[in-house]
């Protein structure tokens, strides 16, 4: 199916509160829901983990069994565990600016078999292995790889080709490594201040976090990890799928988010979070959240 095919059957509304169009696939499914008039405290379930990513417009998640309530906005994923409930509010939406969402719903089969290869493969030191899925929600921003692999899915799951199945699979592996590698890093970061973890790469990710507008000492790292270079290198990217480089320069980016939410200057948000180009700064926020900070701000 085209994008101009899929635009059509997306226009042919049913409801105009989370008007539904699904693609079926094994082990999982894709939904794009369009909302097109304000509306409060929508129901949303599945049986299955439910992967969310906003591709227009705003809303706001309350899941009251962790007291919950946060905005939901594009080029941001939102990850529900299986059974778990939550209500959506969407306070923008109208016809002319649908709020519009991307779900894909995965089974707990498929994500058991690739959390089973990647433990299998990758024997971490960590007690029980970082790739260990803990029934809980992640909302994280997107990376720009993870917004390609989004698109492509959407693609490959709207198309009726011969291999249509096996690439779809495929792609599920990827997103499924990814989620898994998002979460561990969240959940290392929100836990390695209260917690010891069983790995020693945690005191260089707080030191990371508490020194975030410094230029990255690698060395230092590698003193805190207890590692030589290469092996911290090694370990960093097994565990987290990146460079310690462009870790940093996601949360850099992800606090400058928060900041320009807030309505501080970019000038200031771009050198107070270690950037010193304003210019460059620029270029790796529009392509990391698909809009320029003057528009965040705004």
């Amino acid at each position: 199916m085209h994008t101009s095919q899929l635009n059509k059957k997306r226009q042919q509304l049913d409801v105009l509160i989370e008007n539904k169009v699904t693609f079926a696939a094994d082990n999982s499914e894709l939904s794009i829901y369009d909302t097109y008039q304000s509306a409060q405290k929508v129901a949303l379930h599945s049986n299955e983990l439910l992967f969310c990513a906003m591709l227009s417009g705003k809303k706001v998640m309350h899941v009251e069994s962790s007291q919950y309530h946060k905005a939901f906005l594009p080029h941001e994923s939102f990850v529900l565990a299986p059974e778990q409930g939550v209500l959506i509010d969407f306070p923008q939406a109208s016809m002319h600016a649908p709020t519009t969402c991307l779900a894909i719903e995965i089974s707990k089969d498929k994500i058991n078999t690739v959390t089973d290869a990647l433990n299998m493969q990758q024997n971490f030191a960590c007690e029980g292995g970082l790739f260990e899925y803990v029934p809980q929600l992640v909302h994280s921003q997107h990376n720009s790889q993870t917004q390609q692999l989004l698109e492509r899915m959407v693609h490959l799951f709207s198309e009726q080709g011969a291999q249509r199945h096996y690439l779809i699979d495929l792609s599920l592996n990827e997103l499924i490594t990814r989620l898994l590698q998002q979460q561990s890093r969240d959940l290392l970061l929100a836990n390695c201040s209260k917690i010891r973890l069983k790995t020693k790469i945690s005191d260089a990710l707080l030191y990371i976090e508490e020194h975030l507008n410094e230029t990255l000492d690698i060395n230092t790292l590698c003193k805190i990890a207890c590692m030589s270079r290469s092996k911290f290198y090694n370990q960093f990217k097994l565990a987290f799928g990146t460079t310690p480089a462009l870790w940093q320069q996601q949360l850099r980016l992800k606090k400058a988010r928060n900041q320009l939410l807030q309505g501080h200057a970019i000038s200031q948000v771009c050198f107070d979070v270690g950037f010193n180009s304003a210019s460059h700064f620029s270029r790796l926020f529009k392509q990391t959240f698909g809009i320029a900070p003057k528009e965040c701000r705004h």
